[in-house]
């Protein structure tokens, strides 16, 4: 009988991970029974994804706005301090807000505006265009701000973010000073003590910086990526993609987790005698149309995976080979000069126009935003994903 079926992702159910608990058993277990009990069996080439807030979870790599609090005293003197370019984000930018506020005895924060660097919104492009403000050359104090926008909540957090990060400073101890400019430059009217607070443009940022004469540089990426009294860290990201745990803690983004996504690998091979791919992911790569928001606050999707997963698409264009090089054919002759092209297809179609429209972005990211839709950030319980048939295409059986 014909295959029918083709992509298929399932989110997984799996316990509730704590410290210490050993993921590659869970994994493999979790699966396996899952598979059991609906009747549906592993295939090579299946990709098991792990969301990084298990993976975090079971290293125990947490620390406290406290240990943020030191390290950013030892790195900086614990004075007046530039905070520039932090995305919007009770979750994701708050908490380490509190712990770099600790650390100083004043903030200079520095907004980006309209928006913040992944879309969240401050003002609408129609009220920047209707105040006569160029966001590429002005600066604006709060007075200003306030002046020409008033108050603006977030639209779907409820939030003024102005106000929630200027109180989280001076709660925090320190002073706070508001300003609003999309010139990293700026901040040096200020201090020449910068903690840049981007994430994909980090290391532009910084050398922006470090060029215009900032005495001290330093992106979320330096805080916390060696530990700090024996709290958690990440060596490569720091800060970058750490979520809210408590009021006071933070869960950091998985630290060195290679060796998992290998060692579930062997696991599954050993148990089913099947060769899957397995990774870990955390936002997906995509953007909000209703509120121009881009997911991805992690400094990247997958912090680890197995070498299957390396590379982007290579894939021919359906429509384009039905309506342009067999546009007279139909019916089953169509099927069969098409799954021909297919299978003939090179290893390498860039540039090659019947390729056109397929998504040109690396694996993981496709992959990675599938698993975050499918897992979702709430109550669903799955964070585990397996998805089948990714890598197969109009002529696999």
């Amino acid at each position: 009988m014909e295959r029918r079926v083709g992509t298929v992702s399932r989110g997984i159910r799996g316990p509730i991970i704590r410290q210490g608990d050993d993921l590659v058993k869970i994994t493999v277990e979790s699966v396996l029974e899952a598979a059991k009990s609906e009747g549906f069996s592993l295939r090579d080439r299946d990709v098991i994804a792990l969301t990084e807030s298990i993976v975090a979870r079971a290293q125990g790599n947490y620390a406290t706005v406290q240990d943020i609090a030191e390290d950013v005293r030892a790195k900086t003197g614990g004075e007046t301090l530039g905070v520039i370019f932090p995305i919007l984000s009770r979750n994701r930018f708050a908490i380490n807000l509190k712990g770099i506020a600790m650390g100083c005895k004043k903030v200079v924060l520095m907004l980006s505006y309209p928006s913040d660097e992944v879309g969240n919104a401050l003002i609408s492009y129609d009220q920047l265009d209707e105040s006569g403000v160029n966001p590429y050359s002005d600066v604006l104090t709060l007075e200003q701000y306030r002046n020409l926008f008033g108050e603006n909540k977030h639209e779907f957090t409820g939030v003024d973010y102005v106000e929630y990060y200027s109180s989280i400073i001076t709660e925090a101890g320190a002073e706070a000073e508001i300003i609003f400019a999309n010139q990293a430059k700026t901040i040096l009217n200020y201090t020449d003590c910068v903690i840049n607070c981007d994430i994909h443009t980090r290391f532009r940022t910084k050398r922006i910086l470090k060029n215009a004469g900032a005495r001290i540089v330093l992106g979320l990426d330096d805080i916390l990526n060696t530990s700090v009294n024996g709290s958690g860290f990440n060596s490569k990201y720091g800060l970058l993609g750490s979520n809210k745990s408590t009021e006071d803690k933070i869960k950091l983004f998985p630290n060195e987790c290679e060796d998992l996504v290998l060692d579930i690998q062997a696991a599954i091979l050993s148990e089913t005698g099947k060769h899957v791919e397995v990774m870990v992911y955390g936002d997906g790569a995509f953007k909000d149309p209703q509120g121009k928001i881009w997911e991805l606050a992690d400094p990247v999707v997958s912090p680890a995976f197995t070498d299957g997963l390396i590379g982007t698409p290579n894939e021919l264009k359906l429509k384009y080979l039905a309506d342009n090089d067999f546009a007279n054919l139909s019916g089953a002759q169509l099927k069969e000069a098409i799954s021909n092209s297919i299978k003939a297809k090179g290893d390498n179609l860039v540039g090659n126009m019947a390729s056109q429209g397929t998504t040109p972005r690396q694996l993981t990211d496709l992959i990675g935003s599938l698993c975050d839709l499918t897992s979702g950030s709430g109550d669903k319980g799955t964070p585990i994903i397996l998805i089948q048939g990714y890598f197969d295409n109009f002529t696999t059986d």
